[in-house]
């Protein structure tokens, strides 16, 4: 992640020469050459890894570096050694509009040239409408973004009125001491003589609604040692304190929001990881979230109760848990063959029956499609086997064995394993009792709930293209991007 010409900058060499003087450092042009070679091996090592899986999900997003050229991140997830792996694929420049046309050419160029045609169980992004149509017409389902859909929602609460005084009064505040060093050093002094935690006050993004919920944290706790610089006439200007100080009511507001946003931020966190299960985890944490976390309390205030009405209204409006058109969609076929949430019972029981009869005739597709792929080899079987037990299989009977029914009811009938505890491992434990249903676990299984892992790549991006790098060339990010986040 440093600049290629490091190696040939003095410091550089003049700490090495201490360090190995008989060392021949390379030069830029021969590192470029290495890094070049090893993306390389490391594209035909991925690609040689995903020609052996069966199912993968992919997530996509852009972005535009500092030098103002346009990137798509690809990344894909597959279920392989017992656990969900996730790489980055591409990271390419796009000099063309961000049309829907262009991005499902985009999409299915990029699909060809990995090895992943048929393959991709669907893509999972944000709720561009650009976006939305691109995967529109491709061979994959759409995916929204369950995290966006989660920002969307609860920015709509921070609009209410009051909501969004609150907001901005408490940007406004942590702005003053993030701008004036004068308050800055001061309330670390009243930290201190309080002891309180020495933290720095955390501002409101706008593109994160997260960050408001750590703004309002972070305050809450250094509300003692910021009232007491404002109260400082030595630091703060009498004018200044009247504009900047909450009143009691905006701190009793934000005692009250506090476990409201903190459930919120625990529903995010939990499905923006890539190494473990999460899509199935979508339509159970909504319905807690509705039934228990944006439920009015006894003795609320109005402006919180107020704020949950509009996140829940807006929540239960864009997931929309009770449309049956969601049942034969993957994150609800994923919870019913997650052990966790198998049962269903965040849905109510008409929506209950129709996920599970929809994923039955998926379950019954592969069981018919694998008994087509065994009736190939049954005459290369019958002649290696031997007459006895021929007539034996013959007098049991061909649904001697269990059949599909059977294993799938089993499956209903097995106890949920706790929330805590990982799903592909109860399927790799379980692969041989449910042969078939543990392909449709992989499959589904694999899909990421939210676009976050394509998002992180920018983290990385941005550290790369920067103003001592902006001539570096599309295929080097390209490069520098994959070999960074997979190597």
């Amino acid at each position: 992640m440093l600049p290629l010409s490091f190696v040939e900058g003095e410091g550089f060499k003049e700490v090495l020469q201490f360090l190995e003087p008989d060392y021949d450092i390379p030069s830029r042009r021969t590192i470029t050459a290495r890094i070049e070679l090893q993306h390389e091996s490391s594209v035909s090592k991925l690609k040689s890894t995903l020609a052996t899986v069966d199912f993968v999900a992919i997530t996509s997003d852009s972005w535009t570096a500092l030098t103002t050229e346009s990137y798509v991140t690809i990344t894909c997830h597959f279920i392989a050694d017992t656990k969900v792996n996730s790489y980055v694929l591409q990271t390419r420049a796009m000099e063309e509009r961000h049309s829907a046309a262009n991005l499902a050419d985009y999409l299915k160029t990029s699909v060809e040239q990995w090895g992943l045609d048929g393959k991709v169980v669907a893509c999972v992004h944000d709720n561009a409408s650009n976006m939305i149509a691109a995967n529109r017409d491709v061979n994959w389902e759409s995916v929204p973004c369950f995290a966006h859909t989660l920002q969307l929602a609860i920015n709509d609460g921070f609009k209410v009125a009051s909501m969004n005084r609150l907001i901005g009064a408490c940007g406004r505040l942590v702005g003053h001491f993030h701008h004036s060093t004068i308050a800055s050093n001061a309330l670390k002094q009243k930290q201190r003589q309080l002891e309180l935690p020495l933290h720095k006050l955390v501002q409101y993004c706008k593109t994160r609604w997260n960050s408001a919920a750590d703004m309002l944290a972070r305050l809450h706790e250094q509300r003692w040692a910021i009232t007491a610089v404002l109260s400082d006439r030595t630091v703060t200007k009498l004018a200044d304190a009247k504009t900047l100080e909450l009143i009691d009511d905006h701190w009793q507001t934000i005692e009250e929001m506090l476990p409201v946003l903190q459930s919120l931020k625990t529903a995010s966190e939990a499905l923006g990881g890539e190494n473990y299960v999460s899509v199935s985890m979508v339509y159970p944490l909504v319905q807690s979230l509705l039934c228990r976390h944006l439920q009015i309390c006894h003795g609320e205030s109005q402006k919180v109760a107020e704020f949950k009405n509009i996140v829940a209204a807006s929540l239960k409006q864009r997931i929309n848990p009770a449309n049956l058109e969601n049942a034969g969609k993957t994150p609800l076929l994923a919870s019913a063959l997650d052990p966790r949430h198998k049962h269903l019972r965040f849905l109510d029981e008409n929506m209950r029956e129709v996920v599970r009869k929809k994923l039955f005739e998926h379950y019954q597709s592969i069981f018919l499609d694998a008994s087509g792929a065994d009736a190939a080899t049954n005459d290369e079987e019958d002649a290696a086997m031997p007459a006895r037990r021929k007539r034996l299989s013959q007098f049991f009977g061909d649904d001697y064995r269990e059949s599909s029914r059977d294993e799938w009811e089993q499956f209903l009938l097995e106890p949920c394993i706790p929330p805590d505890e990982d799903p592909i491992q109860w399927w790799n434990e379980n692969t041989k009792r449910f042969t078939k249903l543990s392909r449709l676990a992989h499959r589904y299984l694999c899909v990421p709930a939210t676009s976050v892992p394509s998002e992180r790549v920018f983290s990385a991006a941005g550290l790369i293209v920067n103003r001592l790098r902006s001539r570096l060339s599309p295929d080097h990010v390209d490069m520098l991007v994959f070999l960074n986040k997979n190597m």
